[in-house]
């Protein structure tokens, strides 16, 4: 199981933050969230992939910052149709083309975000099966993510796709009992998603608390 710290914003919690070796750390590429990256990112492990998210931006514009931002996977926050994901990839490829990086450049991996609060459709996702990389599940509330809350994560014991995915929403210390619960359900869980129950402050990051996490759950 990765894990996934997003909302980042501030160079220096960046650094520590990539010293506890997180899979992934997300920056936020939207103006109404509190959270909104507008900084450098500072130089990162290899291995730390680069998320970087985005609310029903043009397509143009996440192709701009994928490359200015040197981003690994998109995360699509928004309410993206299929069609959208669909001109995304085309835009990438026709830039690696255009840009003839075919052995160095790649679209990178995309994450459709989902909201849930007590119960959910699955068959929404079918459209999406083939042109994404991940599902991530969120709480549905009033902001677009990070809004402090767990839904009721029984509703993925319908989940029938093997597409795996990252759970999100309200993920704190206090869950990891329940994460466990969880992964003995075998799900594909392939990521956790953590990051207002984790801050000090919007986009500043507790190094105490999520090192803490990683040692509680003892998966990562």
């Amino acid at each position: 199981m990765k894990l996934k710290v997003c909302g980042m914003k501030y160079v220096e919690n960046i650094q520590q933050v990539a010293q506890l070796q997180p899979d992934y750390l997300g920056f936020i590429f939207y103006e109404k969230s509190k959270r909104n990256f507008e900084g450098i990112i500072p130089d990162l492990p290899k291995e730390i992939k680069k998320v970087g998210v985005f609310v029903n931006e043009l397509p143009e514009i996440v192709v701009s910052l994928t490359e200015e931002y040197g981003l690994n996977t998109l995360q699509l926050h928004g309410d993206e149709s299929s069609e959208y994901v669909q001109r995304l990839r085309t835009i990438f490829e026709e830039s690696i083309a255009e840009k003839k990086q075919h052995l160095k450049y790649k679209i990178p991996a995309l994450i459709k975000v989902f909201g849930i609060k007590d119960t959910f459709d699955f068959e929404v996702l079918k459209p999406y099966e083939s042109l994404v990389d991940f599902f991530l599940f969120d709480t549905k509330g009033k902001e677009r993510g990070g809004n402090g809350i767990t839904f009721d994560w029984s509703v993925l014991q319908k989940y029938n796709l093997t597409k795996p995915f990252f759970l999100s929403g309200g993920i704190g210390l206090e869950e990891v009992s329940e994460i466990k619960k969880l992964r003995a359900l075998n799900l594909p869980i392939y990521a956790l998603d953590v990051n207002s129950k984790f801050e000090t402050s919007a986009g500043l990051k507790s190094v105490k608390d999520i090192t803490k996490f990683k040692k509680d759950l003892n998966v990562f």
